[in-house]
């Protein structure tokens, strides 16, 4: 097929990606006239589809300028997910000081784009049993990435990540987005909250860690021809809090679901991995309250992140999906008495009244 190539901004990344493509291209069989942009996303990096010749299928190639984006954890983390028996794109030819990459293709249809959830930031979802079933088809892949897990492999998700992680909701969306002064007051009272959050993500279940993708959800699942899922965007990955994917697949960043369906998932999920051995803990309340606390943390973060994107990285699209976040940073804070006073610091950064009596 032709299609409409790419733009490109730079004439000299132009040159050089013309330059690479054709000497990849005889060696993989590539049509260089069959180049399209096939996706781009929150980073500096983007996506093209490259069909082969004779309608043997088509290839992805990854354009990620080496000033901006590092490959080298993406190539690593494919590499483990390979090892460990999962759909992920692999290598084919990396070319790391240009920041070209030609990988495998998973196919063109996210497990968001099969589910159609519906618009709006504060749309819930209603679960159907083909529904289920590709979460339960995900949750296996889960189970499946954390079992390979072992220590010394991937960066530690640590108290110094975690720190790093929250203080973008202060910066970003707090001060930069809402316009809110971060003086003595406002600070003085989110750190605090701050560092029992990420107390009690560092110490819940003991501690528990696995190989944590970071952002474990529908967008980042791909539905193959055959049906299994393909993993996408695992290049953050760490050694981290067993709860934290499963926290990202049911309070996702896009998609919003009903109660009794994150909680039939995630206990459904909870059974699974015990059973495998994972170091999910025996009780399953003393689990979810974690997984809550850990879902927490990556709501601030991402509240932050959203922001940041649309302010200084022009992408004001993200921020119509921050309400999302508030509703469940609220939802959380509303189920746990110590965490109160943050919802009463969310309402006062939102410019609305808490509907509970929760002080400080």
């Amino acid at each position: 097929m032709t299609a409409s190539p790419p733009d490109w901004l730079d004439p000299a990344r132009a040159s050089a990606f013309a330059g690479w493509l054709a000497g990849v291209a005889p060696a993989h069989g590539l049509q260089p006239d069959s180049l399209r942009l096939a996706s781009a996303d929150a980073s500096f990096r983007r996506y093209l589809r490259i069909d082969a010749a004779g309608g043997a299928g088509s290839f992805i190639i990854m354009d990620a300028p080496p000033a901006l984006e590092d490959c080298a954890p993406f190539v690593k983390v494919a590499g483990l997910m390979e090892a460990a028996g999962l759909q992920a794109p692999r290598v084919l030819a990396w070319d790391a000081p240009l920041g070209f990459m030609l990988l495998t293709d998973l196919g063109a249809q996210t497990l968001m784009e099969v589910m159609a959830p519906p618009a709006g930031a504060l749309a819930v979802a209603q679960a159907t049993p083909a529904h289920f079933d590709l979460y339960m088809q995900a949750v296996d892949v889960l189970v499946r990435w954390q079992l390979a897990s072992r220590p010394g492999v991937l960066p530690l998700y640590d108290e110094a990540l975690l720190a790093r992680e929250l203080a973008l909701f202060p910066e970003w969306y707090v001060s930069r987005h809402r316009g809110l002064a971060l003086d003595a007051g406002l600070g003085a009272k989110l750190e605090p909250l701050f560092a029992q959050i990420r107390a009690s993500n560092l110490n819940a279940l003991d501690g528990a860690r696995v190989f944590v993708h970071r952002d474990f959800m529908p967008r980042n699942l791909m539905v193959g021809a055959g049906g299994e899922l393909g993993v996408l965007d695992f290049q953050d990955a760490v050694y981290g809090p067993v709860t934290y994917d499963i926290a990202s697949l049911m309070r996702d960043a896009f998609l919003s679901w009903d109660e009794e369906f994150v909680l039939d998932i995630t206990v459904r999920y909870w059974q699974k991995a015990r059973k495998a051995g994972l170091p999910v803990g025996d009780d399953f309340g003393e689990f979810y309250r974690a997984v809550e606390w850990m879902g927490l943390q990556r709501h601030l973060k991402i509240l932050g992140i959203f922001a940041r994107l649309s302010l200084r990285d022009g992408k004001p699209g993200y921020l119509a999906d921050t309400p999302r976040f508030m509703k469940y940073a609220r939802a959380t804070c509303a189920r746990y008495r110590q965490l109160g006073p943050l919802m009463v610091l969310l309402d006062e950064i939102e410019g609305v009244s808490t509907r509970v009596g929760y002080t400080f």
